[in-house]
């Protein structure tokens, strides 16, 4: 019961941090569609090692939303990258979306460190299942 109460508060804030994040992208003048599309892709890859589409392959997955699919660490090193990603865009005030792309980037390293950290202490590769 614990578990899915934490799961369910952990969805909650992913929704939360998700919308803040596309909220910055649209006071930038970002598009949704393409453009928040590739943004999302930079971010899941700098963190992940994975395209949004190869992360889903690999978990198997066809229209199912993938971070509800992800384990509690996938999701919260998801959310450390899209929070990165709206604090340093905030900080940084890119001008178009050739400099958000590079700000996508550097959210999700923020995230990638934070993986590799925990793969040094646990000794086990990240990979999702």
């Amino acid at each position: 019961m614990m578990i899915l109460l934490l799961r369910s508060l952990f969805s909650l804030k992913s929704i939360e941090i998700r919308k803040e994040l596309t909220d910055e992208w649209k006071k930038r003048g970002l598009k949704e569609g393409v453009q928040f599309a590739t943004l999302t892709d930079i971010i899941t890859k700098a963190w992940s090692d994975k395209t949004t589409k190869e992360y889903k392959v690999l978990k198997g997955l066809k229209k199912e939303n993938l971070q509800d699919n992800m384990t509690n660490t996938e999701l919260i090193l998801n959310m450390l990258a899209e929070a990165s990603t709206k604090d340093i865009s905030a900080a940084t005030n890119p001008k178009d979306f050739e400099e958000s792309k590079k700000v996508a980037k550097q959210g999700g390293n923020v995230a990638k460190v934070a993986r590799l950290e925990l793969e040094a202490k646990t000794g086990k590769k990240w990979c999702p299942r």
